[in-house]
């Protein structure tokens, strides 16, 4: 019963590990902060300027390696001023200077941190 319990494990985790895609063409990333690092100040968006888009992403299977991954792209780029996604409902919501980023530029980032393939987004809202 051992045996096939420790197989299980193995397996679980030999899938978890495989299903969630990341983009291996952009350079690694930092992880440790070091103390002097200053933390990224987001530029305020003239009210006049603020748009909100809804839209739901295909293609995650998990919230860590999927959802997370794709919300904080969407949260580094210049203009946006917040960024969530729920794996749960497949559903994003991005805050951002209608300035500086388009609905179509957000869907090309979506789709770009998988391999071009893996995420589609549809039903966009603004």
């Amino acid at each position: 019963m051992n045996i096939k319990k420790s197989i299980a494990v193995i397996a679980l985790a030999g899938l978890l590990f495989v299903s969630c895609k990341k983009n291996t063409e952009e350079a690694p990333k930092e992880t440790a902060k070091t103390e002097t690092e200053a933390p990224k100040v987001k530029k305020e968006i003239a009210a006049e300027n603020v748009q909100t888009a809804n839209f739901s992403v295909e293609g995650m299977v998990c919230a860590v390696g999927c959802a997370k991954t794709i919300q904080e792209e969407l949260t580094e780029l210049d203009g946006v001023q917040t960024a969530t996604v729920d794996f749960d409902t497949k559903l994003a919501t991005v805050t951002f200077d209608k300035t500086v980023q388009t609905p179509e530029s957000l869907t090309k980032v979506v789709q770009a941190t998988g391999d071009g393939k893996t995420y589609t987004v549809s039903n966009m809202k603004s």
